[in-house]
């Protein structure tokens, strides 16, 4: 059952949040002394709350569906501390506004999720589930791990280059990132204000639709999968030279898969404003990671990892000149971006370069979903094929910005495709 069914299940009098909790504890009991998804972890405190809303009348579609929560945001009874040693052990006085919105629809949290230091590349414990060897993909590692491996039916993740829709597709999981500004950020440890969206890790587009919007603090409707074939646009974006052959097949399986079924499939060029995007992504994060990570940069550089000491030292090197015209390149593809979509519903393109790296030092390039994220579009990773490795290889969708639903709908038709 993805979490929508377990939801309808719980309301219905036919399974009850304990039963579902209890599901999920079953299987991180078995599975992740070996993949490292969970950061912290409170049964008591989860089983309480689990029980709790066992005694209460639904308040929305996912009433009593357990949760993972990506530990970048904040937690007033867990742990919170952003991947790295600065925070170890530390515990918020406050929710965080996503997290106090989803538990105000009733979702229960099983607990904290692994991240990348400050959810940027240096990893932590978690492993690929499907390949022990292989990395889970990061920052939302421990979130994408969790559902890929069935540990929990939903799970919080955070991007600000790639780290929603490459980890879902490493890990085998549903990634949603919404349309940038979506979910409020309040208690997040924000890396690049201008970047960071929150997002959600499910087993099917619909319920990573339904998680964004209990985080969003709006009406849960539940997305039907578009009724009829969607018109895709394949593209090739300037990260297509580092595609490998497992996400080039991939995607040409995808589309070819589609057009049997109903579905027009044309090729898509973006706009000339696009070609600046991946420099420009790099000059914002940077720069405004710089600012943000202002306190744990005077105070705790000797603490910080090299690789992130090397991101805040980029930062320093662009100029407010640099930042302002890299601001007006996303102005730019921001305003360009429906050009895309004049004969297409969505794009489809590779979620990573190929099936995830083997090794844990390194989490997989974002280059194929920055230059999204440095829009503000919504995408989606939608699983179920494979590489030449046996890992999981996604394809990613991405939707005109606010037509989240739109994107979701496609995403649903094309992963009822692959399944």
């Amino acid at each position: 059952m993805d979490a929508l069914e377990i939801g309808k299940a719980i309301a219905a009098g036919r399974l009850t949040a304990v039963a579902a909790l209890e599901a999920a504890f079953l299987r991180i009991d078995a599975r992740d002394k070996d993949v490292g998804a969970w950061q912290a972890i409170d049964r008591d405190q989860a089983f309480a709350n689990a029980a709790a809303r066992d005694r209460e009348q639904p308040r929305s579609p996912l009433h009593g569906v357990p949760v993972g929560v990506k530990d970048v945001l904040d937690t007033a009874d867990l742990p919170t501390a952003y991947g790295s040693p600065i925070y170890a052990g530390a515990r918020p006085l406050a929710d965080a506004a996503c997290v106090a919105l989803l538990r105000e629809a009733g979702l229960v949290v099983i607990g904290k999720t692994v991240t990348t230091e400050f959810a940027m590349r240096t990893p932590g414990k978690t492993r690929n589930p499907h390949n022990l060897a292989h990395t889970p993909g990061g920052s939302s590692s421990g979130s994408a791990a969790a559902v890929g491996d069935g540990q929990a039916p939903l799970a919080i993740g955070t991007q600000t280059s790639g780290s929603v829709i490459r980890p879902a597709a490493f890990c085998g999981a549903v990634g949603f990132k919404p349309t940038w500004g979506t979910v409020p950020r309040a208690g997040l440890k924000m890396l690049a204000e201008s970047l960071d969206v929150i997002g959600a890790m499910a087993t099917t587009p619909a319920a990573a639709h339904a998680l964004v919007q209990a985080m969003a603090g709006a009406t849960i409707d539940p997305a039907a999968p578009a009724a009829s074939p969607p018109r895709f646009g394949i593209c090739h974006t300037a990260a297509w030279p580092t595609v490998e052959h497992a996400s080039a097949a991939a995607l040409d399986e995808a589309a070819d898969r589609a057009r049997q079924a109903g579905a027009t499939v044309v090729d898509v060029e973006l706009p000339t404003p696009f070609g600046k995007a991946l420099d420009a992504h790099d000059i914002v994060m940077t720069y405004e990671a710089r600012r943000m990570l202002a306190h744990e940069r005077t105070r705790h550089w000797d603490a910080l990892s090299p690789a992130f000491q090397a991101v805040l030292e980029r930062g320093a090197a662009a100029s407010d000149a640099d930042y302002r015209q890299a601001l007006d390149v996303r102005a730019e593809c921001r305003a360009t971006l429906a050009e895309a979509f004049r004969s297409v519903d969505v794009l489809l393109t590779p979620a990573a370069p190929g099936e995830a790296p083997e090794g844990l030092a390194f989490t997989g390039s974002p280059d194929f979903n920055r230059i999204w994220t440095f829009a503000g579009a919504p995408c989606v990773t939608v699983p179920g094929l494979t590489g030449p490795k046996g890992l999981p290889v996604g394809v990613q969708i991405i939707g005109m910005l606010g037509d989240d639903a739109r994107a979701i709908a496609a995403a649903g038709w094309l992963h009822a495709l692959l399944h």
